[in-house]
């Protein structure tokens, strides 16, 4: 993590603002690679007193960040803060919104089990109550099913390889983004930081699986990828996910593939849609909605993979355990990825899955 004695350039954040980006939307000029980096190097850093930062943070917002400015501020965060630990086996990475779900339940362990099983390993990585919707997250799923979660980054590694299901704990493997907790509390709206955690890629892996509410969120974020000198993905698979996490939602969902190619020639972008139906599944949002989102997320799993349910639920969590299996190319479709994961329900190992998690 930075130190608040080093040396910086020439842009503090009142300068950026007052030169750069703190003339409003339509004025703002956007800032260089160097701008930024000095920028999240000095917020690292803790150096620009809070008004500042806050200010600062909101001009962002309202300019809206390019993906050179996002590409910067990652690097920044992945040079400075970020304690990546790969496992021996590579994972797909999850990176749902960290600030979580209020209504719906979080089906995502359900999945990652699902997919390990079916051998496809899954890490995904959280916060704990990160604002600004500080609502259920992967982390406390995890701990209502009586899974280890704040584990260092090499216990990570190690729980992915053991297991084919890692967590990542954000205070441990990127203090430097957690340190900045308060502050972002204190904003009340959503900041660049919201978006760059999820990218974090904490087990150095090649394929990452987000989320996001609008298809122009999507092409930005693998723009991001593209832009960025420390990211590796070379495949980027998001939906627009139920609540904008990583739960495919009931009904429609759009989809946006991005895969890197040895130039820019090879490169490819594509948006297209799912439905549920398609897969048989007769789903209303409405259907997963739940009363407490902690424990009944864990029953819900816990049930799931035991095989005792067949209902809107079990459906959801083979299909996301599916789309998982089918981002790192393991399988030729989404229907071959649904048939392994229902068998992988069937024959109990999607539940041992979660009982080596208990264990570990």
């Amino acid at each position: 993590m930075a130190q608040a004695t080093q040396e910086f350039g020439e842009w503090p954040l009142k300068r950026l603002m007052t030169e750069v980006v703190g003339s409003g939307h339509k004025s703002a000029d956007d800032m260089t690679r160097e701008q930024a980096r000095e920028a999240f190097q000095r917020i690292l850093a803790d150096e620009p007193d809070h008004l500042t930062l806050g200010a600062f943070w909101l001009a962002n917002r309202w300019k809206r960040n390019t993906p050179e400015e996002l590409a910067a501020y990652t690097d920044v965060m992945l040079e400075e803060s970020v304690d990546s630990v790969q496992p021996n086996c590579d994972p797909v990475d999850c990176g749902a919104n960290y600030d979580g779900k209020h209504t719906s339940a979080v089906l995502g362990v359900g999945a990652g089990a699902v997919a390990a099983a079916a051998g496809t390993p899954v890490v995904v990585h959280s916060g704990d109550r990160v604002p600004t919707q500080k609502a259920c997250a992967y982390k406390h799923v995890l701990d209502e099913l009586g899974v280890r979660t704040e584990l260092e980054p090499e216990e990570s590694a190690a729980m992915v390889d053991e297991t084919g299901f890692g967590f990542y704990y954000q205070p441990n493997f990127n203090p430097g983004i957690h340190a900045l907790w308060e502050r972002r509390d204190q904003m009340g709206v959503r900041t660049f930081v919201n978006t760059i955690e999820t990218v974090a890629n904490p087990a150095g892996a090649d394929v990452h699986l987000g989320s996001f509410y609008h298809l122009a969120f999507a092409k930005k974020t693998t723009d991001l990828v593209k832009e960025s000198e420390e990211l590796d993905f070379s495949r980027v698979i998001m939906f627009q996910g139920l609540e904008g996490y990583d739960d495919i939602r009931p009904g429609y969902t759009k989809v946006a593939e991005w895969t890197r190619g040895t130039d820019e020639s090879d490169e490819t972008f594509e948006d297209y849609e799912i439905e549920t139906a398609e897969y048989g599944m007769d789903l209303e949002s409405e259907d997963l909605e739940v009363s407490n989102l902690e424990t009944d997320s864990a029953a819900i799993t816990e049930a799931v993979l035991a095989g005792e349910r067949e209902d809107a639920f079990a459906d959801a969590i083979a299909l996301n355990g599916a789309f998982r299996i089918y981002a790192r190319r393991d399988v030729d479709s989404l229907e071959e990825g649904l048939e392994r994961a229902r068998e992988v329900i069937a024959d109990g190992s999607a539940e041992a899955v979660l009982e080596e998690l208990r264990a570990f």
